[in-house]
């Protein structure tokens, strides 16, 4: 049987690791588990699925989105960089959501061997809607790609991208019925899971399904639309339904040292700066300026993530804006303005009315863009809606991420996507 490294299940998500041997030299197979070992493999799986992929995976979005740029290059120039076969951002990506995928479905398969209660219901829909999440990460990068569901040691073959969907929401549908409240928004809950199934239908143009679910949480009572400072300096908000914390024991997340120069107090390496679309796209009547950018030394960076070198940045997977951009998207045009310009007027904007739904997924796009800047979204929010090409000026096969080549070397039954 495989086993499981309890140095790796160690390692505490949720700031408790000075209550756990963080080395441990022992493992265990699966059937050896019992249910006192649970709260450090949860823990174990958390710390995966937030590290693996390494800290660009959570905004390469950003990255091949426009929303960025070098020090010395354009923001077509870092997309044309970035989208190589051999680029470091795609092999880490791949192999650290597979890597992840191991843990996750360790996690399913231990879980499957024990006395059903409270406890495994919840790290069994733990581990569900992280492996939704690990799978709508690959397909919305390479699309056709490898579903393994239980580990093996064959070489996997790509899965058509249909199949991948259905197994996302499968999972999510799992982890919609194993999950409940959870004890605050750094652990995954129910909700979390609705909001990333609203994010999966927008997706796949499921546009009924995706604003049932997005108007069920805005209704909800449980959230609202706060200010940014609060959401992204780890304030008390009403905005976070799921979000990584990272805490500096456990994650090596430092995503605002790409951002900040380092003449900013945390310092930083100043690998991307925003670039002048973004900059210009934010006006200083938004709300949300003073927290997307900052001048340092007359360098703009962006200021989301505000550790710089002195500590680990937080990561929000979902949060309410996101459920109201999906319901302005996906309901019918009355609802959908009435929930953009809700969003609009919390970020100090006046209203506005589109004439048509074509108008409006344009006018969507540009407030998903400002509102979701550095959180992972630009890139496919275009591919998605087939207007990367005048948005982004793509050519066409730079819709899909390149397998990475050492990938293709190893795994004779993987096939390149076309171009590259």
């Amino acid at each position: 049987m495989k086993k499981l490294l309890i140095a790796l299940l160690c390692l505490s998500l949720f700031g408790c690791s000075k209550e756990l041997d963080l080395y441990p030299r022992t493992g265990l197979a699966p059937e050896e588990i019992k249910p006192s070992d649970l709260p450090a493999l949860e823990r174990g799986m958390y710390n995966n699925v937030q590290n693996d992929p390494k800290r660009e995976s959570w905004i390469i979005f950003d990255i091949v989105g426009g929303n960025v740029q070098g020090s010395t290059t354009t923001s077509k120039d870092v997309i044309n960089n970035t989208l190589n076969p051999l680029n470091g951002l795609m092999v880490n990506s791949w192999k650290g959501y597979y890597s992840a995928l191991y843990q996750v479905n360790n996690v399913l398969e231990i879980t499957q061997l024990l006395p059903v209660d409270a406890n495994v219901s919840r790290v069994q829909g733990t581990a569900h809607y992280f492996r939704a999440y690990i799978f709508y990460s690959l397909v919305t990068r390479w699309g056709d790609v490898p579903v393994m569901t239980k580990n093996s040691m064959q070489k996997p073959a790509r899965m058509p991208k249909v199949q991948v969907w259905e197994q996302i929401e499968s999972d999510l549908d799992s982890a919609i019925s194993l999950l409940g409240n959870a004890k605050n928004y750094y652990y995954v809950s129910k909700d979390a899971a609705l909001a990333l199934k609203a994010r999966v239908m927008l997706s796949q143009n499921k546009m009924d399904q995706a604003a049932e679910i997005a108007e069920g949480l805005i209704t909800s009572g449980k959230y609202g639309l706060d200010t940014f400072e609060k959401i992204f300096r780890k304030q008390s908000n009403t905005e976070v339904i799921f979000a990584f914390e990272n805490l500096s024991s456990e994650s090596s997340n430092t995503i605002s040292t790409l951002f900040y120069n380092y003449g900013h107090p945390n310092k930083g390496s100043y690998v991307y700066a925003p670039s002048k679309e973004i900059l210009s796209l934010i006006t200083e009547q938004d709300k949300r300026r003073d927290i997307s950018f900052i001048n340092v030394g007359g360098q703009d960076c962006i200021n989301k993530y505000p550790s710089g070198q002195t500590g680990t940045d937080p990561v929000i997977i979902s949060r309410i804006a996101e459920m109201y951009l999906i319901s302005a998207e996906a309901s019918p045009l009355n609802v959908g303005v009435k929930r953009l310009n809700e969003l609009r007027a919390k970020r100090g904007l006046d209203p506005v009315q589109p004439s048509s739904k074509a108008q409006m997924l344009e006018m969507v796009l540009l407030e998903r863009r400002k509102e979701l800047m550095a959180e992972g979204f630009a890139y496919y929010d275009y591919v998605r809606t087939q207007t990367a090409q005048e948005n982004l000026n793509l050519l066409d096969y730079q819709h899909l991420f390149p397998i990475p080549g050492g990938e293709l070397q190893l795994n004779e039954n993987l096939t390149p996507n076309p171009g590259y």
